[in-house]
């Protein structure tokens, strides 16, 4: 009986604790009622064009985008994203929310995609845009209205930047601090998140890379106070810093010409006063010219300094407590221009729960990086030993050329040599050489012996 009214008692406290950790984990899903208002990580075969939409604006030469991991990745399937496909091209394509966004007041707005320029980019964007529900899909271009403009954008070697532009009151602000992006051949995953509180934070690779507020590093506000633009210095206010030495006086001899006659020079020999005129030597500049003289400047004891019109307050000024409000988004875009193609977009995210992000990031971009960057050293390293064996090639096939040449030349000197040493025709005996002269001398006297 004893062991039965104890064992009751152990299942009501079985019981108990199951209800306290039923009760937690409920708790714990409401707390954590992210809302993901779109999700996008590519893993169809193909492109969904009913939710794709390409721009066709007109005048203007559109790439498309074809879905590809790349040459190196970590599991094909789960890197696959969407890849510029032309060189110097502009691409414009956007996708309709999941879940538009009618408003953000007290939430936090997240936006977070991967990039990779495996194309070793010199010049294009890798940016997304976040646009209102006004946007004509098919009509999309560079000067249609957006909400926010975020991500990477490559041009040249200085100008290598992360961009975040809020359109606020229809004029879009660029931030005033420099967050400098990625530019190698790997995946990068960039992340801005706009709090509540009119804060932000910019990370990449899901590291914090800048951060701050919002009224701060960006010019969203007018300033509170101006220069009166009525106002005017008064008459007798004095604003030089210095003024002439009353004591001090010009030097007798300052007075001096600024050229004189050169000295060293002589009238030509052949120089004729009736014809040439009378003649002048020419003029050289004056060693003792010391130009306009002027006193010496000595500090003004009167001197109130620079004269600045007094501050009022800024009447187009006006509090915004909220900032960090966005209202009607409902798609998102990729709206660039790429000299070079082959930047993969993936793993794109909105949603308002930086926790959450950070928790998707963790589960595809940090386990597809460190796959990723395994694949390439081995590419690297089959690249590496396929340019070492033509090197190689290339200098075996250099040493046979070069011992051919040498060959021929080798050759060409002992022909050269044998053609040289010809043998000299032998010398006719004494006896068989006979002397013109001698002869032609013995011919006359034969004749004349006849007569």
């Amino acid at each position: 009986k004893q062991w039965y009214q104890r064992r009751v008692a152990i299942t009501a406290g079985d019981t108990s604790v199951m209800f306290l950790l039923v009760s937690l984990s409920c708790l714990l899903i409401i707390a954590r009622s992210e809302i993901v208002y779109f999700r996008e990580d590519f893993t169809d075969k193909e492109l969904d064009a009913t939710k794709w939409v390409y721009s066709e604006h007109p005048g203007t030469e559109y790439g498309k985008f074809e879905l590809s991991a790349g040459q190196f990745y970590h599991d094909e399937a789960a890197d696959t994203g969407l890849q510029t496909s032309t060189d110097a091209r502009f691409y414009g394509i956007s996708a309709a929310l999941d879940e538009p966004i009618e408003s953000t007041e007290g939430k936090n707005l997240v936006i977070q995609f991967s990039v990779k320029h495996e194309q070793k980019i010199d010049c294009g964007g890798g940016y997304v845009k976040i646009f209102p529900s006004s946007l004509d899909q098919k009509d999309l271009n560079g000067d249609a209205p957006y909400n926010i403009m975020f991500g990477p954008d490559i041009c040249g070697p200085s100008a290598r930047r992360v961009h975040v532009i809020f359109n606020y009151k229809g004029q879009n602000l660029l931030i005033k601090k420099e967050i400098r992006c990625k530019d190698d051949e790997m995946t990068h995953l960039y992340t801005l998140i706009v709090r509540s509180d009119n804060t932000y934070e910019v990370r990449i690779d899901n590291k914090k890379e800048q951060s701050g507020k919002l009224d701060e590093d960006w010019d969203f506000l007018e300033p509170k106070e101006i220069s009166d633009p009525d106002a005017s210095m008064p008459e007798d206010w004095d604003d030089n810093p210095f003024l002439d030495d009353p004591e001090d006086t010009k030097p007798e001899d300052w007075e001096q010409p600024e050229t004189i006659p050169d000295p060293d020079a002589t009238k030509p020999e052949d120089w004729d006063d009736d014809m040439d005129g009378e003649w002048e030597p020419p003029v050289i500049d004056n060693p003792d010219f010391k130009g306009e003289w002027s006193p010496k400047q000595i500090d003004n004891p009167a001197y109130q300094g620079e004269w600045e019109a007094p501050m009022i307050a800024n009447p187009k000024y006006f509090e915004d407590d909220k900032l960090y409000l966005q209202k009607d988004i409902k798609y998102i875009g990729i709206d660039i221009w790429q000299v070079k193609s082959g930047s993969i977009f993936d793993n794109i995210l909105i949603t308002d729960d930086e926790d959450y992000a950070r928790q998707v990031a963790k589960e595809t971009f940090e386990v597809s990086a460190a796959g990723e960057k395994e694949k390439k050293d081995a590419h690297d390293e089959v690249d590496r030993k396929k340019r070492e064996e033509e090197r190689k090639a290339r200098e075996a096939e250099e040493t046979v050329e070069d011992d051919e040449e040498e060959e021929e030349e080798d050759f060409d000197e002992e022909s050269a040599f044998e053609e040289d040493a010809e043998v000299e025709p032998p010398v006719k005996d004494e006896e068989a050489f006979v002397d013109p002269e001698e002869l032609a001398e013995t011919q006359s006297t034969e004749a004349k012996d006849e007569l």
